[in-house]
């Protein structure tokens, strides 16, 4: 793995990753254990701003990032395919750039790619909190998601268009304004808007997406660390199935269900989520409270 730039190096909107590329970002200040955010597949980093918002005035600082290929961060060149290990290759990176251990918050991709990395470096994270995500996921759910990223190959029209068919998607979420949407959309020469994420994404990444479970699985039974697993009661991603055997793996992972929400539990219910991760954080003894009493974090991704 390429060695990255130091956080001090980097500006405020941007963080290295493995290549020598710069992934967009926004920080948040604090003086408690950071935290680090990675968002799921076909997001951006503000998909997480109202929690770490509010974790920020908790006193706990952030880092969340676009993950390539995504949002404002660089596309992969068209001779370099997406791979799984990019992904990890740039959590290891970026948080090996932060002074201390980050807790990861990582919703569905950015959680599975979170195993891998933390079952790879051991001590990369003081804690995990997955969102909605297990290393076996529900077919049906998976089918429902791509079905939608893959079914507006054109774009849309403007962005009332766009707010239309996410509505038809989301029924259960308040329509985007037109500032959300201008987060996950962008304008191509056509003048058509389309999704912040590169289309190469969905084959690529997609894979041989099946075979990747049990990879993820032995991964997750070598984790160590404090883990939280937040699932939503009505996500069709995961199951009380694919949740117990999760917990089979990871014994002393704790699971809270939040009743309402969909596999977008942040964006369904932005405050309970962000609630059950403060009180969370608040209830993990070994995590230093303040930075000057918290060990100097250093996993080699730069020296």
């Amino acid at each position: 793995m390429d060695k990255c730039a130091p956080l001090s190096a980097l500006a405020n909107n941007s963080i290295g990753a493995v290549d020598d590329s710069l992934l967009a970002a926004t920080r948040h200040p604090g003086s408690r254990v950071p935290l680090l955010f990675a968002h799921g597949f076909g997001q951006t980093r503000h998909s997480w701003a109202g929690c770490a918002q509010r974790l920020a005035a908790h006193g706990h600082p952030s880092l969340a990032y676009d993950a390539r290929g995504h949002g404002q961060s660089p596309w992969n060149p068209v001779d370099l395919p997406y791979q799984p290990e990019q992904f990890v290759d740039d959590l290891i990176g970026i948080s090996g750039q932060l002074p201390q251990a980050p807790v990861l918050v990582a919703a569905s991709m950015g959680g599975l790619f979170g195993l891998i990395a933390q079952s790879r470096w051991p001590g990369l994270f003081s804690a995990m909190v997955l969102v909605d995500i297990t290393p076996r996921w529900e077919p049906r759910g998976v089918e429902r998601i791509l079905a939608f990223m893959s079914a507006h190959p054109d774009g849309f029209d403007d962005l009332a268009h766009a707010a239309d068919e996410i509505a038809r998607y989301q029924p259960q979420r308040e329509r985007k304004s037109d500032a959300a949407l201008r987060s996950i959309l962008r304008q191509d020469q056509d003048g058509r808007l389309r999704w912040h994420w590169d289309p190469r994404l969905l084959p690529e990444l997609g894979r041989n997406a099946d075979s990747h479970q049990q990879r993820i699985a032995e991964a997750a039974r070598r984790i160590q660390c404090p883990l939280l697993l937040i699932s939503g009661g009505r996500s069709d991603m995961v199951s009380d199935a694919t949740i117990d055997e999760f917990l089979q793996l990871v014994p002393h992972a704790r699971h809270t269900r939040i009743a309402g929400a969909t596999h977008m539990v942040a964006g369904d219910d932005n405050d309970a989520f962000t609630t059950t991760v403060m009180q969370y954080l608040d209830a993990l003894p070994a995590l230093a409270t303040d930075g000057e009493s918290a060990t100097t974090h250093l996993t080699g991704a730069f020296q």
